[in-house]
């Protein structure tokens, strides 16, 4: 093993093709031991081929989808939807899920996270992280910490004193997505898949803690495009439990739908993993970013304003209400969406208003028959769970009878109606560059204009400007969107911001580089997969 930084591991412990290039923090030795990093590294040489077979895969469904193919349910997979079958049982802390709070994976959150009421804590290395080698091996000694019994802290800065509660939630772990890597880590030469990464070592140093105290290895799986995809979680599943000494079945997934070929495999997505399923989620941020990408050079799918792109319509409804239909009739969990709203402080009114819109998507939600719902700050916690306390007096509402949805292709397909406005260009691209630099500088969780943006906002936001430029989309003064047009707008939305933050806040962030990135993106004759992953290569 070698490392960058002037501290190293002794050389009793390095391990032959391994390579660790991240610097080491104080701590580090604790996550990154000779043992957990060995495990790591036998997930890689295993599973890591699969994993880039399944990226290219992804290309060549993208070009299909370029030449005008349209995503449906599989014709080989047809008995796997017909059969009559069920996931396997489920252990009893995750029976009630009513309201799950997520977050990344910094010490304060989590503390706050576990103690703030809700059920669930889904611990974020993905969208809710920027992923710098600090923040991800900081991350796994905090939740290698949760399980010690020793994650309490007092603020350095502040002096005050944070400590987990008698009744913590259900904590849930989210790696980063199949396409991500972890630059700091070579295995063979190779770089590691950050998902393998995130995956391995938190297992390793916690899920027998976590059995021992009642609970379990539990994760919350992105990105997935496939039923391929989601046989390749469940092969290494299976291979670290019996590598780890656990029983089959041991860890449990929710697997978030937040592509739109996944949305037309749920059934077989459950089914490749249905000894270790928990449940599907309504990804609507991600999916809606999926959308585009996946059908955006199409012009029947041309997108409006994002803000008109509301869940109780077209195919937004459609695919809420076939998730849920399709998990209830596997017994698993059909789990709500985000809530992103924040406390509008200083302004009653508009924090009123922000608390009733984010109740009326709870009712929404519990009435289609989700089994809980997702909140992004601990002040909606008690919002959303009113709603499913009221609404779902049962732990869950998998048994519930409901009429069939009778959801088709069509329905998954059905546009969004709404005007395409100058407005709504120009937050796109002033929530884009904004979360941008912030991520730039280590932040993935982003308060702006009143709610929490995580990187599936920022993504919507260059995903519909490429779109609209590309298919040189209308706006509703009868304008058409070019690359002038943007570059203008852009211009002046960075003047402005300027202002407003003033000249001393603006100039010492990383706006140039946020930018760049935003409007090379914007501009591309091709479509970028995700922009985290040029937006790695800035902090790696």
């Amino acid at each position: 093993m070698t490392l960058s930084a002037a501290k190293a591991l002794p050389a009793a412990e390095t391990s032959p093709g391994i390579a660790v290039t991240g610097a080491l923090a104080p701590r580090f030795e604790e996550i990154l031991t000779p043992e957990a990093l060995a495990f790591a590294a036998a997930l890689q040489r295993r599973f890591n081929p699969t994993r880039k077979a399944l990226l290219e895969r992804r290309a060549a469904r993208q070009a299909a989808f370029d030449a005008g193919q349209l995503p449906d349910f599989l014709p080989e997979t047809a008995a796997v939807r017909a059969a009559d079958w069920t996931i396997a049982a489920l252990p009893a802390d995750l029976l009630d899920r009513r309201v799950e709070i997520t977050g990344p994976v910094d010490r304060k959150m989590i503390v706050n996270a576990l103690n703030s009421g809700a059920k669930v804590f889904m611990a974020d290395f993905e969208d809710a992280s920027s992923p710098t080698w600090a923040n991800m091996i900081e991350g796994q000694i905090n939740l290698k910490d949760r399980w010690a019994g020793a994650i309490d802290f007092t603020d350095a800065t502040t002096g005050k004193a944070y400590a987990l509660g008698p009744k913590p939630a259900v904590l849930i772990i989210r790696p980063r997505g199949w396409h991500l890597p972890e630059a700091h880590v070579r295995i063979d030469g190779e770089e590691m898949s950050g998902a393998l990464f995130d995956f391995a070592l938190y297992t390793f140093h916690n899920a027998k803690a976590a059995l021992a105290q009642g609970s379990g290895p539990y994760f919350y799986l992105p990105k997935t495009e496939s039923h391929l995809e989601a046989r390749l979680w469940n092969d290494v599943f299976s291979f670290s439990e019996d590598a780890l000494g656990l029983a089959h079945g041991t860890i449990k997934a929710t697997v978030l739908i937040e592509t739109l070929p996944a949305v037309f495999e749920m059934d077989e997505i459950l089914f490749e993993l249905k000894d270790h399923m928990a449940g599907l989620n309504l990804g609507r941020w991600d999916y809606i970013f999926s959308f585009i990408k996946r059908l955006g050079k199409n012009p029947r799918f041309l997108t409006p304003d994002r803000g008109r792109m509301v869940m109780s319509e077209a195919f937004l409804r459609a695919y809420c209400r076939l998730l849920v239909e399709t998990c209830h009739r596997r017994n698993a969990f059909a789990m709500g969406g985000m809530a992103a709203q924040i406390p509008v402080k200083g302004d009653p009114q508009a924090n009123a208003a922000a608390f009733a819109k984010v109740q009326a998507d709870k009712e929404r939600e519990a009435g289609l028959g989700c089994d809980g719902t997702w909140v992004a700050h601990p002040d909606l916690v008690p919002v959303a769970r009113a709603v499913f306390d009221r609404l779902m007096p049962n732990a869950n509402q998998r048994d519930a009878a409901r009429a069939p949805a009778n959801v088709t292709r069509d329905d998954l397909l059905e546009m969004h109606q709404g005007a395409r406005t100058e407005a709504g260009l120009r937050e796109n691209i002033r929530v884009g560059v904004q979360y941008i630099e912030a991520w730039l500088r280590g932040r993935g969780a982003v308060p702006l204009y009143n709610l929490m943006e995580d990187a599936a906002t920022a993504e919507i936001s260059r995903a519909q400007v490429w779109q609209w430029i590309h298919l040189k989309a209308a706006l509703d003064d009868g304008r058409t969107v070019t690359g002038e047009l943007f570059q203008a707008l852009l211009d002046d939305e960075m003047a402005q911001l300027r202002a407003v933050l003033g000249a001393a806040v603006y100039d010492a962030g990383r706006f140039p580089e946020a930018i760049a990135l935003f409007a090379d993106m914007s501009l591309a004759d091709t479509f970028e997969e995700f922009l985290t992953l040029p937006a790695y290569r800035l902090i790696a």
